[in-house]
């Protein structure tokens, strides 16, 4: 056999053993398809438990399209990859779980691998999930088995190549997906053990809160360090949070029980819904989050003075504010980062502002002190922007801050140098960059989600009652 030959035959070989072993990675086998169960199988204490553990891990919220059907799936996921629709998690026969068998559910949450065998995207978050135990799986499929069936296929996912090729998910488990359960510290509390597996498993936080590397996975080394959802910043959970007032287990048990808290403010974006499932979690388990997060933020750092002291101390050096404004609106922070002359902003905030926020009225319509923000006090200027434009609605069952937006009363250049003046009034930071173009993302994010609360990807929606509540 010539040279030639015998190099072809090696590499054709190679080629082969390298294919089969690229499928013996990425390729899965089906699970058996079932007849539905009917939902008077399921004993009603593991349905109830399941109910508790689907509010922990906000399940409603991501497979409920806006103005769609419960658990029906649809919503769409923005990625730096394309969009992702997600899942009709129903019991519907065809186009939901209903033919799932308890082990493709339990398979699913611990390996990102749907009952087909096809590999899931990470916007399921199993990476989380995977730490999710085998009882606790039963008792959400046991919940999710007897919801409403409702028939509807979500979209396509709209993802270029090669993101659409699922295989390639594989290699992405390989380099990034760590199964198993979350081992429990005998030296820790039993309220701190249950706080780490939650925040670590279901609760995912730190699918939100970890910023993520250039393929979508988040950075280990930067656990809890920020991120961000739907335009909105996730503040650092870990010392290095910007919070002005650091974060105790109370506060935190306050601020997740109902939304809000004196010195940190109201929960907005992605963080609302989060809140708003918790509040139907029983106390000890949202005492538990609280305990494990408040360890993360690690002790609260040296504050030789409160955070106010730096604005007052300034303001005692300041001249009388010009005429018709009151001493709240004078740029006092004594930075250097905004310009002393910003007037325009002085000016909104005096007119628009300052009577919520720094006249102590009473709940619902006085605001947080601003100097206690940790919005203001963020490196991103996006949430302020958001809450500036869009407003806080208020919470349900709570006597809760709330307020107005002003999207449509500021111009994108009012509302830049508000920004700059509450920037500059109430942060010893640097300033914002690029208001500009946050106001101008603050817009763009608004309007689509609008359009797509507008606009549902599915017009024939049909559902039944089904049994259990």
């Amino acid at each position: 056999m010539s040279l030639s030959k015998r190099f072809g035959l090696a590499l054709l070989t190679l080629l082969v053993i390298l294919g089969a072993a690229a499928l013996a990675m990425t390729w899965r086998p089906a699970i058996a398809a079932i007849d539905p169960p009917s939902a008077k199988a399921f004993d009603p204490a593991l349905v109830k438990r399941g109910r508790q553990l689907a509010a922990i891990g906000n399940c409603a919220d991501c497979h409920t399209f806006k103005g769609g059907k419960d658990f029906a799936g649809g919503l769409p996921v923005a990625t730096p990859f394309g969009t992702i629709f997600s899942t009709n998690i129903t019991p519907d026969p065809d186009t939901g779980i209903g033919r799932w068998s308890e082990a493709a559910f339990q398979r699913a949450m611990a390996s990102g691998i749907d009952r087909a065998g096809q590999h899931l995207y990470p916007t399921f978050p199993y990476d989380h999930f995977t730490h999710v135990s085998p009882e606790d799986n039963s008792a959400l499929y046991a919940y999710l088995m007897t919801r409403e069936p409702v028939h509807v296929a979500p979209p396509d996912n709209h993802l270029t190549f090669p993101f659409n090729v699922r295989p390639i998910l594989a290699g992405w488990k390989l380099l990034f997906l760590r199964r198993g359960e979350v081992t429990p510290d005998p030296a820790r509390s039993a309220a701190w053990n249950r706080g780490q597996y939650l925040v670590e498993g279901l609760a995912h936080c730190g699918a939100c809160h970890t910023p993520r590397n250039a393929l979508g996975a988040e950075r280990k080394a930067a656990s809890f360090g920020g991120g961000e959802a739907d335009n909105w910043q996730a503040y650092a959970l870990n010392a290095q949070s910007p919070a002005p007032v650091p974060w105790t287990g109370d506060a935190l048990l306050d601020y997740l029980r109902h939304g809000w808290q004196r010195d940190h403010g109201v929960a907005r974006g992605p963080m609302a819904q989060v809140v708003n499932n918790l509040a139907s979690v029983d106390a000890d388990d949202v005492r538990a989050i609280a305990t494990y997060t408040a360890d993360i933020f690690g002790p609260p750092r040296d504050r030789s003075r409160r955070p106010e002291a730096g604005v007052a101390d300034a303001a005692a050096s300041q001249s009388k504010p010009p005429a018709g404004l009151p001493q709240a609106s004078v740029s006092t922070a004594n930075t250097g980062s905004a310009p002393s002359n910003n007037a325009d902003g002085a000016a909104i905030y005096a007119a628009a502002c300052a009577n919520c926020h720094e006249s102590a009225r009473p709940l619902p319509y006085g605001g947080i002190d601003l100097h206690r923000s940790t919005g203001i006090s963020a490196p991103d200027a996006r949430n302020v922007a958001n809450t500036v434009l869009y407003g806080l609605p208020p919470r349900d069952g709570e006597r809760s801050p709330i307020m107005p937006g002003f999207a449509a009363s500021l111009t994108d250049a009012q509302a830049s140098a508000l920004l700059a003046f509450l920037r500059a009034r109430f942060s010893t930071q640097p300033p914002w960059s690029h208001l500009d173009q946050t106001l101008a993302g603050a817009r763009r994010a608004q309007a689509s989600f609008l359009r797509t609360a507008a606009e549902p990807p599915n017009i024939s929606i049909t559902g039944t009652t089904r049994g259990q509540p």
